[in-house]
């Protein structure tokens, strides 16, 4: 039989401390054999790859430790993965025991983790949400979560060494953060305002998305300039090819009046608009204010405005030629949107995203909108075509 024991730093329940004593190998890291009573008879098995360690494990009397809850981001995924059946006996995790330390709740908080997997996917969620807490690996500490939040408006409360001799919370900026040295065991939590009270809600980790009201709202919803807003039949479009999603980071170049970076920040991704227009920056920055999500406002103009920014997983571009284009398909994206109005530009857009290695898709779309007539009548008016170019790696 197989027992998994969690370790948190305090006493062990009888039937775990009775596994252990029973046990005929028992495994897990160096500093967790040490912190339990393995009786001498028992073989000990420091965990470094995990699979030639299993081996070791089948057809005997085994306890694996780990770290906090071993089935939240643990080793019983691989276990059972493995085919074995194991008896789990839990202790508190480490997002537990942050949220604890800090005195805060955290029904609303993502968790996401970074241990062994993209630090991309990780902090774009942390570009995102306003409370999200990350699990940390090598390579993937509080330093580098600190340097990726540059720009966003964040505070990193850090936990290091928790449950251990070396326990010690940390509240700072991402830019300190990114400055220091940290204990190789830690847990991050990324906080938009660490003061504030979450809204009581009923679903863990904040409001689930697609958000209530769907998508390709109103262009009324949007404060522009002039009619400078993406149509909402246009951005139907433009989000679809887009895929904004949880873990992703989409760039709105030439936003006007982010219409698409706010959307795309509605349905999970983290988003980041670039405007040369100072007056247009500042609605971008009130609307995305007014729908209750975090956009990251560059004000400068393309592609100049590209230099150290983080890499996007999709950019959709509203203005600017096609050396914009070029410089947004050399940035590393997955895909790239553009929406033309000049009929011009069509060709030597969709060769700048050829030129990338893309392969290109497109439509126009001609939309006709019902308006009222006197009388109670309605008629059709139309809006503007608009041919969308999509590249994709």
């Amino acid at each position: 039989m197989l027992t998994v024991v969690g370790i948190d730093g305090g006493a062990l329940p009888a039937p775990a401390r009775d596994a252990i004593a029973r046990a005929e190998v028992v495994a897990g890291a160096a500093r967790h054999l040490d912190a339990v009573a393995v009786p001498p008879s028992a073989e000990r098995v420091v965990l470094g790859p995990v699979e030639p360690a299993l081996r070791q494990l089948t057809g005997r009397r085994a306890v694996v430790l780990a770290s906090g809850d071993p089935g939240f981001f643990g080793i019983v995924r691989l276990l059972r993965a493995a085919g074995h059946a194991p008896v789990v006996f839990p202790a508190l995790s480490s997002v537990q025991q942050l949220f604890a330390r800090f005195g805060r709740s955290w029904d609303d908080a993502a968790v996401v983790s970074a241990h062994g997997r993209d630090l991309h996917r990780a902090v774009n969620v942390c570009r995102a949400r306003p409370a999200v807490a990350v699990l940390t690996g090598p390579g993937a500490g509080p330093a580098e979560i600190g340097a990726a939040l540059l720009g966003w408006p964040r505070t990193l409360v850090v936990a290091e060494d928790l449950g251990g001799p070396g326990e010690r919370l940390v509240e700072l900026p991402p830019a300190e953060a990114a400055r220091r040295d940290w204990h190789p065991l830690t847990v991050v939590l990324s906080l938009r305002d660490p003061s504030a009270v979450p809204a009581r809600g009923w679903w863990a980790g904040g409001e689930p998305v697609p958000p209530a009201g769907g998508w390709a709202l109103p262009d009324d919803a949007f404060e522009h300039r002039a009619g400078m807003v993406t149509k909402a039949e246009v951005r139907a479009l433009v989000l679809a090819r887009l895929a904004p999603r949880p873990g992703a980071l989409v760039w709105d170049v030439g936003a006007g009046s982010g219409s698409v970076a706010v959307e795309c920040a509605r349905l999970g991704a983290a988003a980041l608009a670039v405007e040369r227009r100072p007056d247009d920056a500042a609605r971008i920055a009130a609307n995305a204010a007014a729908h209750g999500v975090d956009v990251r406002v560059v004000e400068d103009e393309a592609p100049a405005a590209f230099a150290g920014l983080p890499r996007p997983d999709a950019v959709f571009v509203g203005g600017g030629g096609p050396d914009v284009v070029a410089a947004a398909a050399g940035a590393g994206p997955e895909r790239v949107v553009v929406a033309l109005a000049a009929l011009d530009r069509i060709a030597p857009t969709r060769a700048a995203l050829q030129a990338a290695g893309m392969t290109v898709a497109g439509a126009q779309l001609a939309a006709s909108r019902l308006a009222d007539l006197p009388g109670g009548s309605v008629r059709l008016a139309a809006t503007n075509p608009i041919t969308i170019l999509w590249g994709e790696r």
